[in-house]
């Protein structure tokens, strides 16, 4: 089994995330390389400040992913309609289905 995560930095200030983004990927993708070692899952990283849907959607296409497993932070309805949504774009872009989890 193998995972690909990618990560996005948001809506942040561009200054603010090209810092505090890039320190934040950085300990999630440490916090998930442990996990997966733990589970003998192979994964790989990649992230992108400015289009993470579509740096989503091209690597599960280069790669041959069957499906694409995502979160969602649960914007409303207006903040998603002003600032799109990653989740959103995906659903709409990808070659392969996609499972968007809820936060709780």
């Amino acid at each position: 089994m193998g995972v690909l995560a990618v990560a996005g930095k948001g809506w942040m200030a561009w200054d603010v995330q090209h810092s505090e983004g890039s320190k934040k990927t950085q300990e999630l993708q440490e916090k998930f390389k442990k996990k997966f070692n733990e589970q003998e899952i192979t994964a790989k990283f990649v992230s992108d400040v400015e289009k993470p849907g579509e740096l989503i959607c091209e690597t599960a296409k280069r790669e041959g992913a069957t499906y694409i497993v995502m979160g969602t932070r649960g914007m409303g309805k207006l903040r998603r309609t002003i600032m799109g949504s990653v989740s959103d774009y995906v659903v709409h872009h990808s070659s392969c289905p996609v499972i968007v989890c809820r936060q709780k």
